[in-house]
């Protein structure tokens, strides 16, 4: 049932009149995600979405790296790479571990890597339109 329409000043691809289905509105509002799950998503969406942390994850797909390795990789500083992981550690997405004095990351989650890829796919599409 659409409920009542006021005018409004429209840009394009806004609504010309605001009028609403409120049957609608309450089915896409049983469905949303509760406010902490969606604010998880987008802590990691918002992490992932730095280019040089999704070097870092794309670069670990293929195996364990040293921080070493990785800042060469970025073209970074060894201790600018280190604040990048350090993010993702926190984060739960990599590991690490020690042997010696290098210290080597690998992905936590694997999973990752098909996550990147739809991404990419979703990205290459946008800009094909």
């Amino acid at each position: 049932m659409l409920e009542p329409a006021t005018q409004t000043s429209a840009d394009e691809g806004d609504c010309e009149v605001f009028t609403f289905d409120a049957d609608r509105v309450q089915r896409a509002r049983e469905a949303a995600w509760p406010t902490e799950e969606l604010e998880a998503v987008a802590g990691l969406l918002k992490l992932a979405g730095s280019p040089a942390r999704l070097r870092v994850l794309l670069s670990l797909t293929l195996g364990e790296l040293c921080v070493c390795d990785l800042a060469q990789v970025l073209g970074l500083s060894v201790s600018a790479t280190s604040s990048q992981l350090q993010m993702l550690r926190r984060a739960g997405l990599i590991k690490f571990r020690k042997s010696g004095k290098l210290a080597f990351y690998s992905l936590r989650r694997p999973e990752l890597l098909e996550l990147i890829t739809e991404a990419r796919q979703l990205a290459a599409a946008g800009e094909r339109r």
